[in-house]
């Protein structure tokens, strides 16, 4: 059973199709992609503003917390507790780094359902009919073993600019996160941008080659924005 065809997620569809079309007629079908992006990333503004003043609060603590590491390097239970007091005390989170790639999910799993279904809600899918530079925005990295168009370059061109957008993002976040974050608050090992979820931008370059076209236009294009946002909100809260 196809879960686009359930009641409410295929007019949930439907009713994206149809708005996303007629943005479209308006620009292009990418283009719709594109703003329907900007939109979705200016409205978590306030998101990104308030993991910058975490990172912020991150930064300003940090010789706070190599201060209470080195008072309880042989009590680890007393330095977990007088950590998380310590955050506590000063409103800082320090797992905050997360929440806009998980305020996205919703957005980006409806952006994948509009362009992988050839129908929505028992119609033709015609936003499948729509390109990017000549590549069809439903079209599939792993559609490119069945043979290779010069119009496919645009997926090598955005898997580029994500693997470029995601290293940068990581840099940063190492810069910002507080040395001893990992060792101190329970979980935050591997949240941390040192830990296995740090490289958590990069799974985004693995999704590319199973999401479509469209999809991965989003991914593009949300990640410039978030690493232009982070700089920016990085000099404002320094």
């Amino acid at each position: 059973m196809n879960i686009f065809d359930l009641p409410p997620i295929a007019a949930i569809l439907a009713v994206s199709a149809d708005a996303l079309a007629a943005l479209g007629g308006l620009v292009t079908p990418a283009g719709a992609v594109v703003l329907v992006t900007l939109a979705v990333r200016a409205v978590l503004i306030p998101v990104g503003i308030s993991v910058a003043k975490a990172a912020q609060g991150r930064r300003r603590i940090a010789p706070r917390l190599a201060e209470l590491q080195k008072r309880y390097r042989k009590r680890p239970e007393q330095l977990q507790k007088a950590t998380l007091e310590l955050y506590a005390s000063e409103k800082v989170s320090p797992l905050s780094g997360c929440l806009p790639m998980l305020a996205q999910a919703p957005v980006i799993s409806l952006v994948y359902a509009l362009f992988a279904s050839a129908t929505i809600a028992g119609a033709p899918n015609h936003l499948l009919d729509a390109s990017l530079l000549g590549a069809g925005l439903g079209r599939h990295l792993i559609d490119l073993g069945s043979g290779f168009q010069p119009s496919d370059l645009v997926f090598v061109a955005l898997l580029v600019v994500i693997g470029v957008v995601a290293w940068l993002n990581r840099r940063m976040a190492l810069r910002d996160a507080a040395p001893t974050l990992a060792t101190e608050v329970p979980g935050a090992a591997l949240l941390s941008p040192r830990g296995p979820l740090g490289w958590a931008p990069f799974l985004t370059l693995v999704a590319a080659a199973f999401v479509p076209l469209a999809a991965t236009l989003y991914l593009a294009v949300s990640g410039v924005w978030s690493y232009t946002e982070r700089r920016v909100l990085r000099s404002v809260y320094a």
